[in-house]
Formats: structure tokens, sequence, C-alpha cells
């Protein structure tokens, strides 16, 4: 993997939650190449541990180690391997997040008729326990890492937590009200933590990401027949640039983001890499 500029992050300890997936195994990959020692967390712990293999078998230094980020023990658990091992947390990527069908309707609208089928999802039939699954996951799996590893932070030079939110948390998406309002729950604790940390050295910003191809989303988005489905289309024709992002396109908002020195006085900010997703009225 090729870096878009150069960055220094050596001797700076890294974390990423949810660092199995797809993007957040790219965010991982990033930060390694640039410098820093990489800790990659994930409920999955062989999945955190491959990636951390490819990062080694590239000459970076990383571990991967089993998390839940529900669980505070667990958090706690996965604090003890990372000190031991790397060193003190510098940089905390909020990866992990994810949707569940049971926060879900079947159809963009609500019609009347929906109401007698019952093979049709509305807002009616959504699923408390999976609403909360969903927003706990983001939200609840946002600040708890954050409890335990931004103490490590405090008072530190050039220390930075990074969010995942989404561009729905601009605008809501039809069909996913749980995972659009964790989403913008997580776009405001940002907001909120930068403002709350400003004084302990600590800058916090998120980075909301569009639309990208990933194996979470590859069924909703792309057929048997490997053709764009009717939700692709329809996503594409609200994309002023008229196609999904490439994964390596949100490395260097990423880099951006966490280098004191190109963005050192940028804190509390949501930026949307999503095609212009959120810019377009439509019309």
């Amino acid at each position: 993997m090729n870096l878009p500029f150069e960055i220094d992050l050596k001797d700076k300890v890294a974390v990423v939650t949810g660092g199995g997936g797809v993007l957040c195994a790219m965010f991982a990959k990033a930060l390694a190449k640039a410098g820093a020692k990489v800790a990659i967390l994930d409920l999955r712990e062989e999945a955190a541990q491959q990636v951390a293999k490819e990062i080694e078998e590239e000459g970076g230094i990383a571990i991967g180690v089993g998390a839940n980020v529900l669980e505070l023990e667990s958090l706690q658990n996965a604090h003890k391997i990372v000190t031991e091992k790397l060193g003190s947390c510098d940089i905390l990527l909020n990866g992990a997040g994810g949707n569940n069908p049971k926060g879900t309707t079947t159809k963009d609208y609500l019609e009347l008729a929906d109401l007698e089928n019952e093979e049709i999802k509305t807002f009616f039939d959504l699923d408390p326990k999976g609403v909360e699954f969903v927003f706990n996951l983001n939200f609840i799996g946002t600040l708890l890492p954050t409890q335990v590893f931004s103490k490590d932070m405090l008072g530190k030079e050039g220390s930075v937590i990074i969010n995942v939110s989404s561009m729905n948390a601009f605008c809501p998406l039809t069909r996913i009200p749980a995972y659009s309002g964790a989403k913008a729950a997580v776009s405001n604790f940002t907001q909120w933590l930068a403002v709350h940390m400003s004084k302990v050295g600590i800058r916090v910003n998120a980075i909301a990401p569009g639309f990208f191809l990933t194996a979470q989303n590859q069924a909703l988005l792309i057929d048997e027949n490997g053709n764009y489905t009717a939700r692709s289309q329809k996503i594409l024709s609200q994309t002023p640039m008229d196609r999904f992002g490439k994964p390596e396109e949100l490395i260097g908002t990423l880099l951006y983001l966490v280098d004191n020195k190109a963005s050192g006085f940028v804190n509390g900010i949501v930026v949307p890499v999503d095609g212009g997703f959120s810019a377009y009225s439509g019309v």
C-alpha cells in the first residue's frame, strides 16, 4: 500500500476498533504504513490477528486483540494487552459499528396496504431490541472504548480520536432508521467530546463515509449476476460523482486528521467522504 502523501507517526500507538472489517483493516494498514504501532481490536479475534499479520508482513508493527466494544471489562483487558505490548495509546479510531435487519423496514415508504401484508416489515414492526442493538453498537461502542483508551492521551501532544460516522447522519436514508439515528448520535458525540477534551490536549473528529462496496453491503448493492441492484441505482442517481467510493479514497482524510502538523487546529468536525451525496438536493 502506498500512502497518498508523507506522514510520520513513528513512536505513536494507534488503536483501531472494528479493525477486522474491510474499511477499518485498511485504516489500520494505513496507520501502520505511516509508522504507527497498531492494535487491531475486533470481536472476531482471528480476523484482528489476520490483519495484524498482514501488517507485519509489510514490515509494520501490529497486534490483533479480541475485544467487545460493548463490554467495559473486555475493553479494559484489551487495554492492558495493548499497553504491555505496544505502549500507551496516542490515536484511537472508533470504527466498530454496523446495522441489524431488526432495525430495518422493508420499503422506503409506508402505504396503508402494507399494514395488511405480514411479509412487509413496516415502522410499526421494528424490534425495539434490534434498534437498541444498533444504537448500542454504534454509539455505546464508540463511547466505551473512548473512556478506556483516552485516559492514556491526557496531556500528551498530538493525541487524536477519530470516530466513524456516516453520510446518513447528515441526511437519513430510507429503511434504516436505527442506523441513521445511531450515526447521527456519533456525529453529535464527536462535537461534544471535542469541546469536552479541548483543554487536555485531545482533538476529536470524525469521518462520514458515503457508499463504499464492502462485505457488509455487497448483497444489498450487487445482485447474483454481478449487476447493480435497484437500491444501488437509486444511490448512484443521487451521487453527483455517479459511482461508489473506493476504500482507499478514505485514507487521505484519515491521515490528514491524525497528523498534528496538517490538522492541529482542526477539532470537532465531521468530514463527509461521499462523492457529493450529502450535498445533493436531488434536483
